[in-house]
């Protein structure tokens, strides 16, 4: 900006005389209010915009900065001679950064730009005319004042466009503390006081993605506007996991079904909605459900809404092997892996309500194999079976099947199935994983 401009260098060649620059300046104010007032009524975002105050102080503005195109002309520079110029080249740049803050288009201040050159010139000309300038330095002076005009309007560009960049940039930091503080499950008051800075509406709830980093802006670019996000020191979670936060507003029904369907990968983790000031307790669910590894390997994203219960038994892991170690001790003295094909038979013959054939297809064995294992496990523990409170402590014990044994040994009526996890829980009425039985 302050480097030596065309106009600057060109200013010299055209001088004018005292008296012909005398009636100019004197005419300075008459052009100041006839250029803002063709604005105001030819460029319908300045409509209205300018009156009072900012009339009079978009007049002073227009007036110096003619002023300074006189000054220019008459050869008055100083030593440096982008002197002259270089305050009204600021002014404008701030002019530009102005506008932008006032939510006003850069187009709208190039149509202003180019309303008040016309109108300028136009008063300019009539007077330079008037006084007797010859017309071929008349239209040197077109050309100057054109060109001097063009070097302001870039000025107030480049302000515009700058004050855009540092608004978007702040408001991407506002934004990324907000999720932070979401997060981290800071007061409402705060989390409100947070949001006005950033300029974002509040939603009724939000529910958090987990997803791999490499995946965030695909995705991003799917969702709402107000989504908020988070690549960095996320609560609770190791940096090498390179794992993105999601906080996408307003998932119900039949958007949170399409949300599934855009996360890509098997590590991506739908948490539950939640009142948008509550989210972090959506966050906790879903980094729960990705220590815990629910869901099937390759098989899409997790939403944690299908895995409440296993979430709810790991909530105390201790608690849950004291009771398995309870509610299976009829099991203890069996080979490890007979106890373990007897503790899956066990749980599918519980969530199936007895129904013989349906556990048959769950474990894809015949049904005289479930007969044969009810029969040992009847032996086993007797009329506690149909005790209530018995059943109960089995079917949570069983909810989210024990791991096999490391080794199997020999068993004349099953071998060892492939691991079971929380990862392939069969549900009532769904089928389990197959795996091949060594005989009937």
């Amino acid at each position: 900006m302050l480097d030596e401009s065309g106009t600057t260098r060109h200013a010299g060649h055209l001088e004018l005389d005292e008296r012909v620059a005398a009636r100019l300046r004197d005419r300075l104010p008459v052009v100041a209010e006839r250029t803002v007032s063709a604005i105001t009524g030819e460029v319908p975002a300045y409509s209205g915009a300018l009156k009072g105050a900012m009339r009079e102080k978009i007049e002073k503005a227009v007036r110096i900065a003619l002023g300074t195109f006189l000054q220019l002309i008459e050869g008055a520079q100083s030593t440096d001679p982008s002197t002259p110029l270089t305050p009204a080249l600021e002014a404008a740049y701030a002019l530009g950064s102005g506008e932008a803050r006032s939510g006003r288009s850069m187009d709208a201040l190039l149509a202003a730009y180019r309303v008040g050159a016309r109108v300028a010139w136009r008063e300019v000309s009539t007077t330079s005319v008037r006084s007797g300038l010859a017309a071929g330095t008349v239209a040197e002076f077109a050309e100057l004042m054109f060109a001097y005009i063009d070097e302001l309007s870039a000025a107030s560009v480049a302000g515009h466009a700058d004050e855009l960049a540092s608004a978007g940039r702040a408001r991407r930091r506002n934004l990324e503390r907000l999720a932070q503080q979401l997060l981290a499950g800071e007061p409402e008051e705060i989390l409100r006081r947070s949001a006005e800075r950033a300029d974002w509406p509040l939603p009724q709830t939000l529910t958090v993605v987990l997803l791999p980093r490499r995946n965030l802006r695909a995705v991003l670019a799917l969702l709402s506007s107000h989504t908020l996000e988070s690549g960095e020191d996320l609560p609770g979670m190791d940096p090498v996991e390179e794992l993105a936060v999601l906080l996408v507003p307003d998932v119900h029904g039949g958007r949170r079904r399409q949300l599934t369907r855009l996360l890509p990968g098997h590590r991506a983790v739908l948490g539950p909605a939640r009142p948008w000031h509550r989210v972090a307790a959506s966050y906790q669910r879903a980094t729960r459900a990705l220590a815990l590894g629910l869901g099937e390997p390759d098989a899409g994203p997790v939403d944690t809404e299908q895995h409440l219960a296993e979430l709810l038994l790991s909530m105390d892991p201790e608690g849950l092997a004291d009771l398995r170690a309870q509610a299976l001790r009829p099991l203890a003295s069996l080979p490890p892996a007979t106890a373990h094909r007897l503790a899956e038979t066990l749980r599918s013959w519980l969530l199936h309500q007895g129904r013989r054939d349906d556990v048959a297809a769950d474990l894809f064995v015949h049904p005289q194999t479930v007969r044969y294992r009810m029969g040992k496990l009847r032996e086993l523990y007797g009329d506690r079976l149909h005790d209530p409170a018995t059943v109960l402590d089995l079917i949570l014990a069983l909810a989210v099947p024990p791991a096999p044994p490391e080794a199997a040994t020999a068993d004349p009526q099953v071998t060892v199935p492939p691991a079971l996890s929380p990862t392939v829980r069969p549900r009532p009425g769904q089928r389990g994983t197959s795996h091949p039985e060594a005989r009937p």
